[in-house]
């Protein structure tokens, strides 16, 4: 069993999603930061000086932070759209290197377009006897 787990963990599939997490968790702060410390400050002046931390509806003795939440979405809406442009960047470059493979044509030996050529015919002929039979 350790074995098989040795195996499991070494392969380059599990290291590159770890290394995927931590560089996640590193890019949630910075984007956690941005919006804290820039974006929501930017926002609050533009709303007339209003903190969006501070912001709260209470009834009793209940505490509903709105503003703390409304932090959040901006979060999660920046790292989507970090992500999303990230991608889109990748399957660009991905999609590049695919068309230089595709115009870098293999050059193919006469002797096995030959042989490519007799399958075909062969395979031709086979359909056509039990089509015929």
């Amino acid at each position: 069993m350790w074995e098989e787990f040795k195996s499991f963990a070494v392969k380059g599939n599990v290291l590159d999603l770890a290394v995927a997490v931590v560089i996640g968790a590193a890019f949630g702060k910075i984007v956690s930061s941005l919006v804290d410390n820039i974006i929501m400050p930017i926002v609050g002046l533009l709303l007339g000086g209003r903190s969006f931390e501070n912001l709260f509806f209470q009834y009793k003795d209940a505490v509903i932070e709105y503003g703390i939440f409304i932090q959040s979405i901006v979060d999660f809406f920046i790292i989507a759209a970090s992500i999303f442009i990230f991608i889109k960047l990748l399957g660009s470059l991905k999609r590049k290197k695919e068309e230089e493979i595709v115009e870098e044509e293999i050059e193919v030996a006469p002797e096995i377009e030959l042989l490519a050529e007799i399958r075909d015919l062969l395979k031709r002929q086979s359909k056509e006897q039990k089509t015929g039979e």
